[in-house]
Parts: C-alpha cells; sequence; structure tokens
C-alpha cells in the first residue's frame, strides 16, 4: 500500500466509505502525498504530455486570441494575464512571447499564476526566468482589474462526484475498503436535487458525474470579466453534457486502476462544457458555443504558422513537427476530444475562433 492508501484505509475504517470526490481531492492535493503536491507529472518524463508541451504553436494561437481580444476591448492598461493550473509555465511563457509582438500588450500584462503545488511553482519559477510573476492559491486573491484568463486543462483535474441512476433515484459512487484493499462501491439511491433535470435525458444504469467545484470557480472568473473586461479561454476534454463514466486515471502515458496506488497516478474526468457556461451567464458574462480544438486551432491560423515553421526544418524535426500540427487539431487525435469555450463581456465582440 501506497502511504496515502494507509491513510485513506484508517480513515475509511473508522468512519465509512468516503465520496469519490474525497477521494480525488485526497489523491491529487494532499499535503505530503497527493500526486501534484510530490512531482512534476508533465512531458515524456512524466506521466502525460499537455497541448503547450507538444508544440509552441498552441500556446502561439491562444495568444493571438487573447491579444485580438485586448486590441477589441480598447487595449486596457494595467491588465491581469493569469493562467489557472499552469502545468510546468510553457503555456505562459508562449502567450508571453506573442503579446510582446503586440505594441504595448506586453507592457500592461501583469503575470498571475493560480498553483497550489509547491513542486509545480518551483519548476513554473525556471520556465518563467526573467518574468515578473504572483502566484496564487485560488481564484479568489486575484486583483480586482480586466482579465485575460487561460485554463488549459484545468478543470478536468477538479473532483468529481457520479451518480448511477437506480428506479429509486441516484446511487452516488463511494470508495470503501475489502480487506485492507481500496474498492468503489455504490451508497443507496436517493433523490438529489441537483440531478432532478437529469432524469429527462437518462434511464437507469446511466452514469451522471457532477464537479462541485467547477461552478463556483468559473463564477468568480465570470465575474471579474463581466465587471471588468477580459476574456477567459477554457480548453478541456470533455462534452456539453455529462453521461457516462469518464473517471480515469493515468501513468507513465497509459490508463491503470484509480484505487490500485493512490497518490501515484493522475486522476480526471471529463468536463461538462454546459455548467461552465451556465455559471459565466449567471455571473453576467457571456459564453461561447463549445468550439471542437482542432477548429478553434485551424480558425486563428495554426496551418499558416505550422507551414512558415516547417520551411525552417528537415528530417526527423520536420517530422515531429508535422505530427504536433495533426495531434493538436486532427479530429482522431485532440482536435475533436478536446473542446474550448470562451468567456467574455457582454459588451465585447465574440474572441475571434469562437461562435456564439
Amino acid at each position: 500500500m501506497t502511504p496515502l492508501a494507509r491513510l485513506l484505509a484508517s480513515r475509511i475504517a473508522a468512519g465509512g466509505p468516503i465520496g469519490l470526490d474525497a477521494y480525488m481531492a485526497d489523491c491529487l492535493l494532499h499535503p505530503d502525498h497527493g500526486y501534484y503536491a510530490t512531482r512534476d507529472p508533465f512531458g515524456r518524463a512524466g506521466d502525460f504530455i499537455t497541448a503547450p508541451e507538444i508544440s509552441q504553436m498552441f500556446g502561439e494561437m491562444l495568444g493571438l486570441c487573447l491579444a485580438q481580444a485586448w486590441l477589441d476591448q480598447g487595449r486596457p492598461a494595467p491588465f491581469t494575464l493569469a493562467e489557472i493550473g499552469p502545468g510546468r509555465g510553457t503555456l505562459s511563457a508562449d502567450v508571453l512571447r506573442v503579446i510582446g509582438r503586440v505594441p504595448g500588450m506586453a507592457e500592461a500584462a501583469r503575470l498571475h499564476l493560480i498553483e497550489a503545488s509547491p513542486t509545480l511553482r518551483a519548476v513554473q519559477r525556471q520556465t518563467l526566468q526573467g518574468q515578473e510573476v504572483t502566484w496564487h492559491d485560488s481564484i479568489a486573491t486575484l486583483p480586482e482589474a480586466p482579465l485575460f484568463l487561460l485554463a488549459n486543462e484545468f478543470f478536468d483535474a477538479l473532483p468529481i462526484r457520479q451518480f448511477v441512476r437506480a428506479p429509486e433515484g441516484w446511487a452516488e459512487r463511494q470508495v470503501g475498503l475489502r480487506g485492507e484493499m481500496l474498492v468503489p462501491g455504490l451508497a443507496p439511491p436517493a433523490r438529489f436535487a441537483a440531478l432532478e433535470h437529469r432524469l429527462a435525458d437518462t434511464r437507469p444504469g446511466d452514469v451522471v458525474e457532477t464537479c462541485p467545484a467547477a461552478a463556483p470557480i468559473m463564477a468568480e472568473i465570470a465575474r471579474r470579466i463581466a465587471a471588468h473586461g477580459g476574456a477567459a479561454l477554457v480548453i478541456d476534454y470533455g462534452h456539453w453534457r455529462s453521461l457516462g463514466d469518464t473517471f480515469q486515471a493515468v501513468q507513465a502515458h497509459g490508463y491503470c486502476d484509480p484505487f490500485a496506488a493512490p497518490g501515484t497516478a493522475d486522476l480526471t474526468a471529463h468536463v461538462a462544457f454546459e455548467p461552465l457556461a451556465e455559471a459565466a451567464r449567471a455571473a453576467g458574462a457571456r459564453a461561447s458555443a463549445m468550439t471542437p480544438q482542432g477548429v478553434l486551432l485551424e480558425r486563428l491560423g495554426i496551418t499558416a504558422r505550422a507551414e512558415a515553421l516547417a520551411a525552417k526544418l528537415s528530417g526527423e524535426a520536420l517530422a515531429a513537427h508535422v505530427a504536433a500540427h495533426r495531434r493538436l487539431t486532427h479530429p482522431e487525435e485532440m482536435g475533436q476530444v478536446f473542446q474550448s469555450l470562451a468567456i467574455f463581456p457582454a459588451t465585447a465582440p465574440v474572441p475571434p475562433g469562437f461562435d456564439v
């Protein structure tokens, strides 16, 4: 058993099964044994690779999108350039390089990173050497100012609750003990007011997931954008509305049992974009239509950028570059699995690449 497994087993033995959300929170964020607290999981030497690590073109396209939104909103200065869940800092570095070509934008930007992991903060500090950065534990402490924010593969790592529809209501997924092993199970069926609307589009046996933390975080982002201006770009794998079991664990670039060795694997679930859009609108901002990542990147000009970079490459470097472009955009790779959403003020144009 991992150290975290022993702690969880003791807790469950004393108090009974715990919800999947509590299990995920400890596995990912426990201060001593949590996955993100103890390692840098990104890149080929880690457990998974995110889009900014695949190619600089991803960050460049999102930087262009934010730059045009900044111009469309009258070049507010100063403004907060923020990333929530910034990984190794690669995306922020690429965006900063792009906005440095927009007169006045880099000078007006104040970089803020929302990152709870001391380990990852150290990596970000190295990646962003020479940049003035302010770190935050949560979105709540960002300045009250125009906010241009990036959230790439952030919402998928927030703890979820999982429910299986039963004739009598919804049975919530829990984590219990079988001997010394951590195993999933179901609580007795009950009625949940938050899931009443899902009775119309589900059948007994269907699985629905909710993410309690997602809507409040989005509401806080959207409140700031509605009040002060700006834009938020959310990119993640998911769907408009949750349906089906999407809870998964990844280790060494492959899937693994999420209950076998808690604290040593990344735990995620697909993002439901509908609740994020609803939370943003309730906070006074506008939300775009959900747009596949590949479509967004193509609209922003990634193919032209890829061709320009390819002209300087040959051999293995060229082959890797072509493969990276395909991986980011092709429907059979990240292009369709990953979706995007833009949040922006009611009085501002839609950020480029998005529809409403």
